[in-house]
């Protein structure tokens, strides 16, 4: 097998310099050795020896499934059911009382990674909206993880912080080879769609939502890519809906057409409010 050398300051700028270009993302000095790790075993699979090589490979128009794998390693954020419980809390208790009775409820969790997002919600929706409808768009730049939200099947790990009762109710365990698994029960599946997104660009064809999540997003982008991102996606949250981003991030200098309604959530200002 041949030995991978190992990445240098000029390689991870190439490839820092491709991601920022592609997705708008900011990758700092010290993200080199999570890049030299995640694309190591596909230099293996190619059996070349260098990363400046499999960047000429990815890059070349005779790969472009490859091109893609790269953006999906490099973009990937790990993430878990119910992370930052407060936002659930938060749906369960506001919901109720705004959707409407003559059209869903529409939630868009952009950059959804592999779905835990999309699902936890869905399932807080199943719980509020008994008898309504409701419906929520998961977008993702990875090609990968999309594929891994239209499964829905997740390790016991990922679904652990999700309260039991509810864990029983909507996730069925796997049985055999599926040991240690669980899929998200059709009952929630059924009203949730994915699509292949990239932020920094305007959507136009989404229609308006009740609800945005945007978590975990802004940490990869510089202050003018964040306020583009931001302006994009208040483009499609109606006047009086809803804006959640991480309890680690902030809308601070970024954009003045909402208002905050509690820790990392938001409302939109305008007509209808």
């Amino acid at each position: 097998m041949t030995t991978v050398e190992p990445i240098t300051r000029e390689q991870f700028n190439r490839f820092r310099k491709l991601i920022y270009e592609v997705a708008g993302i900011s990758m700092a000095d010290e993200k080199i050795t999570l890049v030299a790790s995640r694309l190591a075993k596909r230099l293996r699979h190619y059996n070349l020896s260098s990363f400046g090589k499999y960047y000429q490979l990815a890059t070349s128009h005779q790969y472009t499934g490859e091109f893609q794998m790269m953006i999906d390693l490099l973009t990937t954020n790990e993430t878990y059911f119910y992370r930052e419980p407060q936002h659930f809390k938060f749906i369960q208790d506001t919901v109720a009382q705004d959707a409407s009775p003559v059209r869903p409820y529409r939630i868009w969790s952009a950059a959804c990674s592999s779905g835990e997002e999309v699902y936890t919600t869905g399932i807080m929706l199943a719980e509020s909206l008994v008898n309504r409808t409701w419906e929520i768009i998961g977008s993702d730049l990875s090609s990968r993880m999309l594929t891994a939200c239209e499964r829905a099947i997740y390790p016991m790990s990922r679904v652990e912080k999700l309260p039991k009762h509810l864990l029983h109710k909507y996730c069925l365990k796997g049985k055999n080879e599926q040991q240690g698994m669980v899929q998200v029960d059709n009952s929630i599946r059924k009203h949730c769609k994915f699509r292949q997104l990239n932020l920094t660009e305007r959507i136009s064809d989404m229609g308006t939502f009740d609800m945005i999540m945007l978590r975990n997003v802004m940490i990869y982008f510089n202050a003018e890519t964040k306020k583009q991102v931001v302006a994009n996606v208040l483009n499609n949250l109606k006047p009086g809906g809803y804006l959640f981003i991480s309890h680690s991030e902030s809308l601070h200098g970024i954009t003045d057409h909402v208002e905050t309604v509690q820790s990392a959530v938001y409302r939109k200002k305008g007509v209808g409010y």
